[in-house]
């Protein structure tokens, strides 16, 4: 059974990747190389929550569907640059660090209200104990 403790486990869960997903979109908004040192700009990732646990085959909670990466580039204008194309553009990675700090804010607010629900179901269960004893 899916308990109330896991529902609000698996929303923290689902925001901490947001999390490490948007600190590493501001880490790398600089990123033109590769791992392997090539030339590959940085795409900037988001992350696709839905609903339920597969893992349990239950409805009830969220997971994090998958990390999509971003298919446009910010086109600089740089004709003496290395990594330029025939027109003088290099593209960088299309990471905006203001949308990027509210999305973050966004994420702790919804961390926030899972821990607080988290908090309310213990309540919640201690005065049911209470109650008994």
């Amino acid at each position: 059974m899916f308990g109330l403790f896991d529902i609000s486990t698996s929303g923290l869960v689902a925001q901490r990747v947001r999390l490490e997903t948007i600190a590493s979109n501001l880490a790398n908004q600089e990123t033109l190389l590769d791992s392997s040192g090539a030339y590959a700009p940085w795409r900037r990732r988001s992350v696709e929550f839905a609903a339920g646990d597969p893992s349990h085959g239950t409805s009830m909670g969220t997971h994090v569907a998958a990390i999509r990466e971003g298919e446009s580039f910010d086109l600089r204008y740089q004709p003496g640059h290395p990594y330029a194309d025939d027109r003088g553009y290099v593209r960088y990675p299309d990471v905006d660090p203001v949308f990027e700090q509210v999305d973050a804010l966004d994420a702790v607010r919804a961390y926030e209200a899972n821990i607080a629900a988290v908090e309310a179901t213990k309540s919640m269960f201690a005065s049911a104990l209470a109650i008994l004893a």
